[in-house]
């Protein structure tokens, strides 16, 4: 076993990532900037983490024995995604530091206690009722109403585990399709945009928030980020206190992003929240002189924050399933696109493969038509394919 560590961290200590995909990824390619090694824990041997880390635990995230050898091999512990196991970081904790805490976890891996949380932070969410059977389910939308959206309290992401409910006769059926119970459900809101915000904290209580952001999604899968977002700048400057104040209520260490809808009277509800680097995050790597992923290894390490700023305007695009990643050789060959790939072995469909980003001067970020000018063969690839779905409908028509 290592000795008990001393923070800050010192250079060539090693930093656990529990979790092997992307988000593993770039904070391991931070980390070594940085001078610390990273080994990860995962049940994947090819994970894109494991490929560019200086070691590997092969394990399950709820292994006593695979959490135990992770733990003799580092010094401080973080995670990359929600879907691992709150007791697995207990054990964890026992050994070495974990940051976030795996109380946080606990929090945003469940929808209710995450509701619960923000709602009792005096900050609002769209509304809902916890659902466990179908006679609470008819209950609740007598509440709420119909539309609405039923969503499972855990193991959701990318559209995955969730329904809308639009009619009496939908409830049956979309309760016995949905699982694992218990289930959430929240009234429909309708928003004019989508926002994100991520912020750091340090084990000193400092934090560094990055601009308020924009969210667009394609088939449930965020697909672009516009930073800045394209917002009044009083709301830009109420989503980031927002998440500060959440970060500073979990007594947060690492990296948080925060999940908002702004209503179309210019009201603020959080949606979701993450204790981790977050996919509307990656354009900091390209665009700021700190990215989110060093903000996160900064935090976990002890180290000082910097500023969360950015020289740049940038907009971020997902590269999603096999369909956006054949269109690599043309991204390379585009001036301007700056390219991210994962080194994922499948491209399956609403796999997330990669991303591209896009500078602009600060102030300079365009509209609509320019956006699609400057993504070049990824916004042509769409014009095709919705051409194509229009030619289609046509001949069914006629």
């Amino acid at each position: 076993m290592r000795p008990a560590p001393t923070f800050p961290l010192a250079p060539n200590a090693t930093i656990g990532i529990v979790g092997g995909g992307q988000l593993g990824r770039m904070s391991a390619m931070a980390a070594a900037r940085l001078g610390y090694r990273c080994h990860v824990l995962t049940p994947e041997p090819d994970s894109p983490a494991a490929l560019v880390s200086a070691g590997v635990t092969l394990g399950d995230y709820e292994d006593p024995a695979a959490l135990r050898a992770f733990a003799a091999r580092v010094d401080v512990i973080t995670f990359e995604f929600e879907n691992v196991s709150a007791e697995g970081l207990d054990l964890l904790a026992s050994l070495k530091p974990v940051r976030p805490a795996p109380e946080v976890l606990r929090i945003s891996q469940d929808r209710v206690s995450e509701k619960r949380f923000v709602n009792a932070c005096g900050i609002a969410t769209a509304p809902w009722l916890p659902v466990e059977t179908p006679a609470e389910l008819a209950a609740a939308v007598q509440r709420l109403g119909l539309p609405a959206v039923l969503k499972t309290t855990r193991l959701g992401y990318d559209g995955k585990g969730q329904a809308i409910l639009r009619e009496p006769t939908d409830l049956g059926p979309v309760f016995a399709s949905l699982g694992p119970k218990p289930l959430i459900l929240e009234g429909f809101v309708d928003y004019a945009a989508e926002i994100s915000v991520i912020v750091a904290r340090g084990t000193d209580g400092s934090d560094a928030a990055f601009d308020t952001v924009e969210n667009r999604h394609r088939d449930h899968i965020l697909d672009l980020t516009l930073a800045p977002a394209p917002i009044a700048p009083a709301l830009a400057t109420e989503a980031r206190a927002i998440a500060r104040r959440l970060a500073a209520s979990l007594d947060l260490v690492g990296l948080l992003a925060v999940e908002m809808f702004i209503g179309p009277r210019g009201t603020v509800r959080v949606n979701e929240i993450a204790p981790r680097p977050h996919n509307s995050g990656h354009w900091t790597i390209d665009a700021c002189p700190a990215s989110q992923f060093e903000l996160h290894i900064r935090a976990v390490a002890g180290l000082p924050l910097p500023p969360a700023i950015r020289y740049a305007d940038a907009v971020m695009k997902n590269l999603v399933g096999p369909e956006e990643t054949a269109l690599w050789p043309d991204i390379l060959a585009t001036p301007g696109l700056i390219p991210h790939l994962y080194g994922k072995a499948e491209a399956r469909r609403g796999r997330k493969m990669g991303h591209v980003t896009r500078l602009f001067p600060r102030g300079g970020l365009p509209g609509r038509f320019g956006l699609e000018a400057a993504l070049g063969p990824l916004m042509r690839a769409r014009q095709n394919e919705l051409g194509l779905h229009a030619e289609s409908a046509a001949l069914e028509e006629s």
